[in-house]
């Protein structure tokens, strides 16, 4: 089982309190840094010191780490036009060497566009559909070759489909719930399908959707990494779990139900339920990123029994 640190900037972070969580991430033996893409704060937080762009980030983390991926849970693809989001990817992923995966969704948060003024289309699902086929189809487009593109939402005429990432292959990303069109979406697109903050027996059943879908778009199931994000808070006792319960607004109880809480064992024991359900990576939210303690513990006595 695959750890990977995701974090949510929006609730309040420099990019100081992302570099050293990232560092951090890095130094103590997980796989991956991630992180939302959101502008607009939510729940009661404060959200100061205000928003951080998920692109610009991971461009200065990239410069700044050496081992571990980098990558969005999720790219909101009403934020950034598609040709220009294969730019920037593109870009980050030479600047990284090689270490960017682009997860990329609809969007689907309505408050933040009117926020910021960024319009919020009512047909998003079909959006998101033609930004794969463009992102991917501008990458995978051989040097002093052309991309041209007819859709109903974007045309690209004759672009030179430059720059290429340092990759071969950039992992895509497809996740959500959706019982039909996400799946298909995935088949045709995903290195990697994630579902968020799920049950056992909703991953169980949308994993076996997707792979589903693989195999009737002519793809191998396995081909894909199947993954979970789920909220963290562990503890070496009730009461270290409580008081990081505490800090972050949750309730023990509530945590245990819908996420990874408890003791190093007792999150042990959740994680391998969902690997035997089909989880291969399972991506640990975590809301106190001035907790760096947190991720030692995970580390140095969750990490090593999933191994």
């Amino acid at each position: 089982m695959d750890l990977r640190i995701f974090t949510e900037p929006q609730q309040g972070a420099t990019y100081e309190t992302l570099l050293r969580v990232a560092k951090a991430t890095e130094d103590l033996g997980y796989s991956a840094f991630f992180r939302s893409d959101h502008y607009l704060v939510m729940g009661s937080s404060d959200g100061l010191p205000g928003p951080t762009d998920a692109w610009i980030t991971l461009a200065g983390l990239a410069r700044e780490t050496r081992r571990i991926r980098l990558g969005t849970l999720m790219t909101a693809g009403t934020f950034r036009l598609p040709g220009v989001l294969a730019i920037q990817v593109a870009q980050v992923d030479q600047m990284s060497g090689g270490r960017i995966e682009l997860g990329l969704g609809s969007g689907w948060y309505e408050a933040e566009h009117s926020a910021y003024g960024i319009p919020f289309p009512k047909e998003k699902f079909g959006r998101l559909e033609e930004q794969l086929a463009i992102v991917t189809g501008l990458w995978e487009t051989p040097v002093g070759e052309h991309f041209t593109f007819d859709g109903t939402y974007y045309q690209l005429s004759d672009s030179p489909a430059l720059p290429k990432p340092a990759q071969p292959k950039v992992p895509v990303l497809i996740g959500g719930h959706g019982a039909k069109r996400t799946p298909a979406l995935a088949a045709r697109y995903a290195s990697e399908f994630n579902i968020p903050f799920a049950s056992l027996s909703d991953t169980e059943q949308q994993f076996k959707r997707v792979r589903a879908a693989a195999d009737e778009h002519g793809r191998k199931a396995d081909d894909l990494t199947y993954s979970n994000a789920l909220v963290a808070c562990v503890g070496k006792t009730d009461a270290e779990v409580k008081r990081r319960a505490d800090a972050i607004g949750r309730e023990v109880e509530d945590l245990k139900a819908n996420g990874l809480a408890g003791s190093p064992a007792e999150v042990v024991e959740r994680i391998a339920a969902y690997q035997a359900v089909g989880s291969q990576r399972m991506y640990l939210q975590i809301l106190d990123l001035d907790d760096l303690d947190h991720l030692e513990l995970i580390s140095s006595q969750v990490m090593p029994q999933l191994t």
